[in-house]
């Protein structure tokens, strides 16, 4: 989901610190992620000439960078090669290309499989890279550059451009202009967002997504329920997202139910997943309700943390997930080099970011035996790893929404040169040995095959509020724990859309976001 390094969405699935990491990742110099092993800069000629199907240890290519002189652009792609060879899951299906004709993030864009999916997608969507100090920041505290405006795009053949507006972070440019959920983005910088020519293209995506605090944008937009169009400007600043943004609950025929909005599996979810389900332990809780129609995913090991905290003695002794790598490495993780061991339900906190809580902390939990989750086509990675994991211990999961993105897959963040790598390194299987799920999983109400889950298709609701007990997704949810089956009606029709994605021309939408793809990805920590 790179947009183009700094636009970033979400799509990212991280482990922890006990081989957790699944998403995680960082720059060299940060120890609680994990990364390659610094090289030591002797890499010899031969090293750097390319004769195909001939590799060089990549320890020995490592911070061979261009920019300061301590090697070449040409030493960096090849560090890049052998990574590639050594640690990608498909590593057998990269065409070996010279890598002399092309940058070095041409390069890297090379060195992933061509080969699709059953359904006919690629069958690595998730192959990106950012600059290390941003996915520094992004990582440890949900910190880019931006108004707080997270959208939705509709785009696709024969279907005008639609840029809706799914919720804004508080505190920020988009709240203090009062740009608020349902609110369509008509223009931007002057450029027509139905508009499909390439200079249109470009500055929508450059106000879309700022590289740099400062840069002011203005928006022309349409509020929900108003025929009015009026213009802001919004200028950029560093947001810092909030990851668990809403919980309540609500009386019903089941019981007390309880609703969370989690939006990402980032470090600092660990203390806002920490506090809400004490919350909703005190509560007494007899349902739950996961909204993750934005959540791209991010640290494993957090995902693990919800599954217990959903699940509690429902969870115990069974594993949350089995890391696979790729066949150079049956047993032992290329990464850390430690022998493979199964992810369990984690029962007490990680410390992923200490200044928020510290590890060993006994997590709280509702002991469920099922759990609603409002799913979308940005749900992914370690959203899905929830999903499944929870399927392998036996609770129940119901899905409402739509046909999650599909990524079975995860990788550890590698730093090279300033610049973070992202290349899918393992897939993960649950407790029961299952993981095939590239294509996503799949609401139903008469589920047939494996990525199929019980519950209701249904559109994400842009017409009302998060957590307003008349919206779509939630509101289809209360039924169906109510009665036991989905609406006889479905009140909307599913639409495709994908989440904060880069706008490209011919109303082709790339699964590439870099802020995005920090959601839907898995990334592991050490």
């Amino acid at each position: 989901m790179k947009l183009s390094q700094h636009k970033v969405v979400k799509t990212l699935l991280l482990l922890s610190a006990f081989t957790l990491s699944a998403c995680g990742g960082g720059g060299s110099d940060d120890s609680s992620q994990p990364h390659i092993g610094g090289g030591n800069g002797n890499g010899s000629t031969s090293a750097l000439t390319w004769v195909a199907g001939t590799f060089a240890d990549h320890d020995d290519l490592k911070n061979q960078c261009a920019a300061d002189s301590s090697g070449s652009e040409m030493a960096e792609k090849m560090w890049l090669r052998s990574f590639s060879d050594d640690t990608y899951l498909w590593y057998d299906e990269i065409p070996d290309q010279d890598p002399a004709p092309f940058t070095v993030s041409a390069y890297f864009d090379e060195l992933k499989t061509p080969a699709l999916t059953p359904s006919g997608n690629e069958k690595d969507r998730f192959h990106f890279s950012m600059s290390s100090a941003e996915w520094q920041e992004l990582s440890s505290s949900g910190a880019s550059v931006g108004y707080g405006l997270n959208i939705a795009i509709e785009q696709g053949d024969g279907i005008e451009r639609k840029i809706t507006i799914t919720y804004s972070e508080p505190n920020t440019p988009a709240t203090e202009a009062n740009i608020t959920r349902g609110a369509v983005i008509v223009e931007i910088n002057g450029a027509s967002v139905a508009a499909n020519d390439t200079a249109s293209i470009e500055a929508l995506n450059e106000g879309l997504f700022p590289s740099e605090s400062g840069q002011q944008t203005t928006f022309k937009l349409q509020d929900l329920g108003s025929l009015d169009i009026r213009e802001v400007t919004l200028t950029a600043q560093t947001i810092i997202s909030d990851p668990v943004p809403m919980v309540t609950s609500f009386d019903s025929t089941s019981g007390k139910v309880g609703y969370v909005v989690f939006n990402d599996h980032i470090a600092t979810a660990e203390r806002g997943l920490y506090d809400v389900f004490n919350q909703l332990e005190t509560e007494n809780i007899d349902e739950l309700i996961i909204d993750f129609r934005y959540n791209g995913g991010g640290y494993l090991a957090i995902a693990s943390q919800l599954g217990y905290m959903v699940g509690g003695g429902n969870t115990s002794g069974k594993t949350f997930e089995r890391l696979i790598f790729n066949d150079k490495y049956p047993s032992v993780n290329p990464v850390t080099g430690r022998t493979l061991s199964p992810t369990p339900f984690y029962d007490e906190t990680v410390g992923l970011n200490e200044d928020k809580i510290g590890a060993g902390f006994e997590l709280p939990t509702l002991n469920l035996s099922r759990v609603i989750v409002l799913t979308s086509a940005g749900t992914c990675s370690a959203s899905e790893s929830f999903m499944n994991g929870m399927l392998g211990a036996n609770v129940e999961v119901i899905q409402i929404g739509s046909t999650t993105c599909g990524k079975p897959y995860g990788f550890y963040a590698a730093d090279n040169c300033d610049t973070t790598y992202f290349t899918v390194q393992f897939k993960g299987e649950n407790n029961l040995g299952f993981g095939d799920y590239a294509d996503g999983f799949s609401p139903s109400e008469t589920p047939m095959l494996a990525t199929e889950i019980q519950g209701c298709p249904v559109a994400d609701d842009l017409t009302k509020p998060l957590g307003d007990p008349q919206e779509g997704m939630l509101s289809t949810a209360m039924h169906y724990l109510e009665n036991g089956q989905c609406p006889t009606m479905m009140s909307a029709q599913i639409k495709a859309y994908t989440v904060n994605a880069k706008i490209e021309p011919g109303f082709a939408v790339q699964d590439k976001r870099a802020r995005s793809q920090f959601s839907a990805n898995r990334i592991l920590t050490r």
